[in-house]
């Protein structure tokens, strides 16, 4: 037999895999919420204030990406929220990271380490998944971190702004999140194996999934940040890399089920991530499963990284926004972690919202990233492949 002929069997099978392909979704599931097409150059938001609101209608911004509010973190507030943002003129793309009666719904310990609580989260965040899907509310960022996001502290960059800084080898290296603090050497007291990080993943995932999909919310997993194989005794072998990455999703098996590329993190991680952000950007975009971007730099990859303004790191961003745009992203785009630009690092008020007194002050770092980013996006249209 020829290459080219096909046996009665292998017919069947073909006519079975394309009916289950062409088969209906279940009765559950709803269609995705629907957001409109294109790139979308947003920030992160907390409550919508005057003086907040007329900022960023100033710097031309229409899409928000909020934090929830953990009293209110309900159907009905996030309702409340939507409506009082959608009201001064801008468009809710997210609400999230989640936060639900026991506190973070987002880089949980219990879920990613299967520590006693485990299920209560799981529930806690499914209904915050369902609040988001009655609200109508399009997305929500979700991380897998048994041990938080680690740092060193900050530090002050040669161009004289204050930022993030992760030293592996400094004695100030620290995960937090949530109000803990994990350290070196163990930061649950023992080593995990990346098959109990796998299967923890797992359990949890094949819960998500069919709520997602009856609320029509899609989901973006968040890298590791840092994206380290293993740290203090927890493997990061999932979320670090760009085939666990593919694997994981794979996994899920869902059109709600995707990524948060959070460049800066991707960037930290250097070649150990397997691949530089224009090919993930391509990868997970040509399957319709990349949701949301974290347009961030880093001075180099780990053992010691800074965050740095968008111009100011190691890799050229502007190759990421050609991506974006040469594979038809329709997601939103924000500054993340924007360094504090315009103060004297020095100073013990480095926030980005308020001046000494409580007054609002706005951020000059957010005004210098936002602008780059329009200017690279402009170009990227211009030149798309």
């Amino acid at each position: 037999m020829s290459d080219h002929q096909t046996t009665r069997r292998e017919m069947a099978g073909l006519a079975l895999a394309g009916a289950a392909a062409l088969a209906p979704q279940p009765a559950s599931a709803k269609p995705l919420i629907p957001i409109p097409p294109g790139i979308k150059i947003g920030v992160s938001a907390n409550r919508a204030h005057e003086p907040h609101l007329r900022y960023l209608k100033q710097l031309g911004v229409q899409w928000v990406s909020l934090a929830p509010v953990q009293a209110e973190a309900n159907a009905e507030g996030f309702i409340r929220q939507r409506e009082t943002w959608e009201k001064a003129g801008f468009k809710v793309y997210n609400i999230g990271s989640g936060v639900g009666p026991s506190g973070s719904l987002h880089n949980m310990p219990e879920v990613t380490l299967n520590l006693p609580g485990r299920d209560q989260k799981i529930e806690e965040y499914l209904n915050y998944i369902r609040y988001l899907g009655k609200a109508g509310v399009p997305y929500s960022t979700y991380a897998h971190m048994g041990n938080g996001i680690w740092s060193s502290g900050r530090i002050t960059s040669a161009r004289g702004y204050s930022a993030r800084d992760g030293n592996a080898n400094s004695p100030d290296w620290k995960g937090r999140w949530a109000d803990k603090t994990y350290t070196n050497p163990l930061s649950h007291g023992r080593v995990f194996s990346e098959q109990e990080i796998w299967d923890n993943y797992t359990y949890f995932i094949k819960k998500v999934v069919p709520v997602a999909e009856e609320a029509g919310v899609r989901i973006g997993i968040h890298p590791d940040d840092p994206p380290m194989r293993m740290l203090a005794g927890v493997p990061r072998c999932i979320f670090g890399n760009f085939e666990g990455y593919k694997k994981a999703i794979e996994i899920a098996n869902s059109p709600n089920i995707g990524v948060c590329l959070c460049v800066g993190s991707w960037l930290e991680g250097g070649k150990a991530t397997g691949a530089e952000p224009p090919e993930v950007i391509k990868y997970f975009a040509a399957r319709k499963k990349l949701f949301k971007i974290h347009f961030r730099n880093v001075s180099a990859p780990l053992p010691h990284f800074s965050e740095t303004m968008i111009d100011d790191g190691y890799y050229d961003m502007s190759k990421v926004m050609q991506a974006l745009v040469d594979a038809g992203f329709d997601g939103i785009v924000i500054p993340d972690h924007i360094p504090a630009l315009g103060v004297d690092p020095a100073s013990p008020d480095t926030s980005r919202g308020a001046g000494q007194d409580g007054s609002y002050r706005p951020s000059v770092g957010l005004a210098y990233l936002i602008g780059c980013m329009n200017s690279m996006l402009k170009s990227a249209r211009s030149t798309k492949a």
